[in-house]
């Protein structure tokens, strides 16, 4: 069976994310002033031929641990969309 996975790959909270300051200090210069921060980060869409959800999660969070995310930089959530 094909299961559907979304994959949210965040900085961690304790790090600088320069391209959300990047962002953040254009919208202050388009005059937008209420938004007091910003975090960049990456959506990715796998489909996943599979036995069971389960199986399709552990295969999303292997390749996440193994080139989607930087654990030394970055959180990621897996969420099954099927």
């Amino acid at each position: 069976m094909t299961y559907n996975v979304q994959i949210k790959v965040m900085p961690l909270k304790d790090l600088l994310d320069p391209q959300g300051k990047a962002v953040m200090g254009g919208l202050k210069n388009l005059g937008i002033s209420t938004i007091e921060d910003v975090r960049i980060g990456k959506h990715i869409t796998l489909q996943i031929e599979a036995d069971s959800a389960d199986a399709a999660k552990a295969i999303a969070d292997d390749a996440c641990k193994k080139l989607l995310a930087n654990p030394v930089m970055e959180f990621y959530e897996i969420e099954m969309i099927n």
